[in-house]
């Protein structure tokens, strides 16, 4: 699995190494601020502070040095939660499918696959990418899109598609159906649940508007791949004496069922037992173990190889990992995401809500969204976002005419369609690393379809303020 090629571009890590001296120099210029603990956030409620310890070159443990970043973002986070958690999974699923591919099974899985769609791969990429954006409306999916790019990458080699396309029909998808949601657990709900509203309130007005985008982004996903498909792509034709030569055992069946088993035991476990990071990282590994065994009983790899390829597939995470460490890192530099604690972040957001007090409702509106696009860069997490922006973007509609509706609406919209470009986003690295992309390399091919998606989402904001949506 090669998860980390020689970007064409600026490295990734190189990148956040750059915006970290960045974020260094405007937490020297701009003063922390903190609203006031055990009180509603509001702009009553927010002061300026003086840090007991500002930003330094290296810290020995009494706040915040830049040379300290890079461990403070490996450690931040925790078992259920970026950089950790995530990280923990990237390097599970890595080992464990280094395990499956080695066994050979996925290679002649895929020339059946392939002998069965012939030249149908818009078929294919369409049908993955609906499923995968209702997994981000109804479920919240983000996380296990790692895997299934991983997954993916041998039938899109197969067959001929660029590997970008795999991240377009997982995890593209399920970040525009996470933020075109009507039922999200991990954005809507909490942020409705702040906002007053009933759950699950304005749901026709948000499934309409889920089937808009869904239906663009797969228009987007199938002319890119199509028209970057490679003269190499093995035809149906072909495929036949392929599978002769590589027949089917029994062992390839069963490792093939135990791959189908763990996807839906993940959907199951996510959807009906509320699963996260340690759950879907052991049920990986649970994978990779079965694998393994069965590759051992075939006779196909020794116990001491599958140990190796285990450890060969977690090394091929490195990188992502790194970077990953990196975004997290970035946010430590400004103070932290906590409301209640002194920080740069804290000021920026008190700013962002005094600029748009006593504005008209439609540019107000409008303002939110930008606002909470902006705000995602820092705070990617969405239930996070909602619970630092949420209560004072509420209070901000109400006094310039703007529905709470629609303020929840500019919120998820904003958290969620520019997850697929923030470089702060540990998810968005960590799926495009998977599928050997730079963070540069990723952002040209998206930039202007981003581009398009937040001027619909603009459209529907404004559609929210003149209907009055409730």
């Amino acid at each position: 699995m090669n998860a980390s090629p020689e970007p064409k571009g600026l490295n990734t890590l190189l990148l956040l190494f750059l915006v970290a001296l960045g974020f260094s120099a405007v937490s020297l210029l701009v003063p922390a601020g903190q609203f006031a603990p055990g009180q509603p956030l509001s702009l009553d409620s927010f002061s300026l502070v003086q840090p007991e310890h500002g930003l330094s070159l290296f810290s020995e443990g009494q706040g915040p040095g830049f040379l300290n970043f890079l461990f403070e973002g490996f450690a931040s986070g925790s078992r259920t939660g970026a950089a950790i958690g995530v990280i923990a999974l990237v390097f599970i699923i890595g080992g464990s499918f280094a395990v499956v591919q080695a066994s050979g099974a996925i290679d002649r899985g895929l020339l059946r696959l392939v002998a069965i769609t012939g030249s149908r791969d818009w078929l294919l990429l369409s049908v993955l990418f609906i499923a995968f954006s209702l997994g981000g409306a109804i479920f919240g999916m983000g996380e296990e899109t790692i895997a299934f790019i991983a997954l993916l990458l041998p039938l899109t080699d197969r067959l001929g598609l660029p590997r970008a396309s795999a991240v377009m029909c997982t995890y593209m998808a399920s970040q525009i159906g996470f933020a075109t949601s009507w039922t999200n657990p991990f954005s809507v709900l909490v942020a409705q649940g702040i906002a007053g509203l009933d759950p699950l309130s304005g749901a026709d007005f948000r499934m309409a508007m889920w089937a808009c985008f869904t239906a663009v982004g797969i228009a987007f996903t199938l002319r890119f791949a199509l028209r970057h498909r490679s003269a190499q792509r093995v035809d149906a034709g072909d495929v036949a004496e392929l599978i002769r030569a590589e027949p089917l055992r029994w062992a390839d069946r069963a490792i093939l069922l135990a791959v189908l088993a763990t996807v839906v035991w993940i959907v199951w476990g996510v959807s009906q037992r509320r699963y996260y990071l340690p759950e879907i990282a052991a049920q990986f590994f649970t994978l990779g173990l079965v694998s393994g065994l069965i590759c051992f009983i075939d006779r196909r790899l020794g116990a001491n190889r599958i140990a190796e390829v285990f450890t060969d597939g977690v090394r091929s995470m490195v990188p992502v990992a790194l970077v990953i460490a990196a975004a997290k890192g970035l946010l430590w530099l400004l103070g932290g995401t906590d409301p209640h604690t002194p920080s740069v972040l804290n000021t920026f957001l008190y700013a962002m809500a005094w600029v748009f007090e006593g504005a008209p409702p439609m540019l107000a509106a409008l303002g939110m969204l930008g606002l909470q696009s902006g705000f995602n860069f820092f705070v990617t997490s969405g239930s996070a976002q909602a619970a630092i922006t949420m209560p004072l973007m509420a209070g901000l509609g109400d006094l310039v005419g703007v529905t709470r509706q629609v303020s929840v609406l500019a919120f998820q919209l904003g958290d969620g369609l520019t997850n697929l470009v923030v470089p702060t986003s540990a998810l968005l690295i960590g799926a495009t690393g998977v599928a050997g992309l730079s963070w540069a390399e990723w952002l040209r091919i998206v930039w202007r379809f981003e581009l398009l998606l937040l001027a619909m989402a603009a459209g529907f904001v404004a559609l929210g303020v003149l209907t009055g949506y409730q």
